[in-house]
């Protein structure tokens, strides 16, 4: 290149860099009034390149755009720390729980979070509403469903099951866990043997606990007795075959008799205390100086009986009054009653 070219080349403020500008007059006074002797040996000034001065300009502004993008972002730092001016509550939140006792539920605080576009958005674990209410919001509480309860475990529920006899007239209830079998009655004819059964009563330990029989044909014989009667109580589901009513007993009858051998016109003894539990008509649950009776029951299909097993190798069945009136508090006491009460024909 002609030296002069290049010295004028090296003054350009456009390629120059980093020389200081030079003064344009003071260089054309120079050039036109001093005399000036060129030589090829001089070394020629510094020169930047035009590639290299636009990679410098290039890196010069993404420089200043990083700067420009952290100062944005530590200013949205500084405001989210401060949070938002809005004096408005948050609003309410409604938190479901699991315990089986209500409670009311407590309002979730916003926790802000930066977002690309410089601006703060509030994010809660619960669920909450996107506008801010005009009020604060009564807390909300959750409705627990109610717990399920099993009425078998309620004590007014009756815990039994119902027995029938094959022909369907007569029926009664047992306690739960308590069984019972039918067998085959006394009878008088073919005609009548189909109608006799007898059903056998098992508590839930498997021990005979009463009978009940249905179409039997009836006999007994009676005879004088002192009664005392311990309860008493009507079988609604019971009426002889003339509509007279059937009662529940617990008494104890004493033979009233003039021992064997003793001289004519001795006073008559009372005997053993003999311990029942049956049903029978009304009129034979009297208190006093009586007929023995029976607890046979005149019913449409035959005579029905229905009684507790005691033991009887064991007289009396209880040693005392006393021990009777105790024994009226168990709870075998209360379902044998209660099976006794529950008979029904129809």
């Amino acid at each position: 290149m002609d030296p002069i070219k290049n010295q004028i080349s090296a003054i350009d403020p456009i390629t120059v860099d980093p020389i200081a500008e030079p003064n344009g007059e003071e260089a054309l006074h120079r050039i036109l009034s001093g005399s000036t002797v060129f030589s090829d040996s001089r070394p020629l000034p510094a020169v930047t390149s035009l590639d290299q001065r636009r990679h410098r300009k290039a890196g010069r502004i993404a420089g200043g755009l990083l700067l420009a993008a952290a100062a944005v972002t530590a200013g949205v730092l500084v405001a989210a720390n401060f949070g938002s001016v809005n004096t408005a509550p948050a609003p309410a939140v409604t938190v479901t729980t699991t315990e089986a006792t209500p409670t009311p539920s407590a309002s979730a605080t916003p926790t802000p979070t930066p977002t690309p576009s410089g601006t703060s958005s509030a994010t809660s674990t619960a669920t909450a509403t996107a506008a801010a209410p005009t009020s604060p919001p009564a807390p909300t509480v959750p409705v627990v469903a109610p717990t399920p309860v099993s009425t078998t475990s309620l004590p007014h529920t009756a815990q039994t099951q119902t027995f029938t006899f094959p022909d369907g007239h007569l029926s009664f209830t047992l306690p739960v866990g308590w069984s019972a079998y039918t067998e085959q009655g006394p009878y008088l004819s073919e005609e009548t043997k189909a109608a006799s059964q007898g059903a056998t009563i098992l508590d839930s330990a498997g021990t005979k606990v009463a009978m009940v029989s249905s179409g039997f044909y009836g006999d007994g014989t009676a005879g004088e007795v002192t009664r005392t009667v311990y309860d008493r109580a009507a079988v609604p589901g019971l009426r002889d075959i003339s509509g007279n009513p059937v009662e529940f007993g617990f008494a104890a009858n004493q033979s009233r008799y003039v021992p064997y051998g003793a001289p004519e016109g001795s006073a008559k003894v009372l005997g053993d205390a003999y311990y029942f539990m049956d049903v029978r008509l009304a009129s034979e649950l009297q208190s006093g100086e009586t007929d023995s009776g029976t607890n046979l029951i005149r019913m449409p299909n035959g005579f029905m009986n229905a009684y507790v097993l005691f033991d009887f190798d064991k007289q009396p069945t209880f040693a005392t009054p006393e021990a009777a009136k105790a024994y009226m508090g168990t709870t075998q006491y209360a379902q044998l009653k209660s099976m006794l009460l529950s008979l029904s024909y129809k």
